[in-house]
């Protein structure tokens, strides 16, 4: 955003607006759709984002508009990924796979998991007759 603020600085929900090529009704309607979104509330009910909040909404867009959700489909990636996986949409970062997010749990988390996978190939092979 090229504002002339810093980086870091609160933005007007005109602002954000602005930088997203969004209408500031739908930023105050996805803020109702998403818990997630919360900017800081001044006097008279003024919304100010913080660069993280602008983030955010803009993986929210990344998501509505690039990639064809619906708001519900959204709100399912926001639960599953998490809020840090939506906010790397919107810098381009590559968001977390399975396999990084796997790599990152508990040790005694992941063996129960790769359990409970095993047993399931096993059930999938009793039940179809393949072996792969």
């Amino acid at each position: 955003m090229s504002s002339g603020k810093s980086d870091n600085a609160f933005r007007t929900i005109s602002e954000v607006a602005e930088a997203l090529a969004v209408k500031p009704h739908v930023l105050r309607f996805w803020e109702s759709k998403f818990d997630e979104i919360q900017p800081v509330k001044r006097a008279a009910g003024r919304r100010y984002y913080r660069p993280e909040d602008v983030a955010l909404i803009a993986g929210i867009k990344h998501l509505l508009h690039e990639q064809g959700m619906t708001i519900k489909g959204a709100q399912k990636h926001l639960k599953e990924n998490g809020v840090s996986d939506v906010r790397a949409l919107a810098s381009g970062d590559k968001p977390k796979t399975e396999n990084t997010a796997l790599a990152e749990m508990s040790g005694d988390r992941r063996s129960k998991l790769e359990a409970a996978r095993q047993n399931l190939v096993q059930a999938r092979i009793l039940l179809t007759g393949e072996d792969n």
